[in-house]
């Protein structure tokens, strides 16, 4: 399946959020520069903590101040926010590629958000030097993307590539 293929449509940040948690999503974003971004989104977290707007602006934010135990907090969080709506096992281990090709063709948009959102997992995990864990979700990304859509085939490399200079 070619992840490329398809219309996007139902994309996350296209849902609207009560008007309070788009009133603290933008004070965070008018706040950003004079340090007091974090406040209004964890306002916005508590009064919506399954939005994906909120958990994306957290992840931003948190990543920005590279404060990666917190972003890859977020970014979980938006994983088991993703996972049902494309009825994807609760493990990330027991995904496969059947379940994304029997997926209909309208949540493709949100087949790819769990995917690169599972990248940016490994990503992150990869930053904090929790090289088995992304190079699990790595491998089970090229496996799943043969076409490297998503592309995690350098990720891989670079996280085989660190293994062996760190002999873990």
């Amino acid at each position: 399946m070619d992840l490329l293929d398809f219309e996007a449509q139902g994309l996350y940040f296209e849902s609207q959020d009560a008007p309070e948690v788009q009133k603290m999503i933008s004070a965070a974003a008018e706040n950003y520069a004079n340090g007091e971004a974090e406040l209004p989104l964890l306002r916005a977290y508590y009064l919506a903590p399954n939005s994906l707007n909120v958990l994306v602006a957290l992840n931003r934010f948190y990543n920005y101040q590279h404060r990666l135990e917190d972003a890859l907090t977020a970014t979980t969080k938006a994983l088991a926010v993703i996972r049902p709506l494309v009825d994807f096992p609760e493990d990330w281990h027991e995904l496969k590629l059947h379940h994304i090709s029997e997926t209909p063709t309208h949540l493709l948009t949100q087949v790819r958000l769990y995917l690169f959102t599972l990248k940016a997992i490994g990503f992150l995990n990869m930053r904090l030097e929790v090289l088995d864990v992304s190079k699990s979700i790595f491998e089970k990304l090229v496996g799943l993307d043969s076409k490297d859509r998503i592309g995690a085939q350098g990720l891989l490399e670079l996280v085989i590539k660190r293994q062996e200079e760190t002999g873990f």
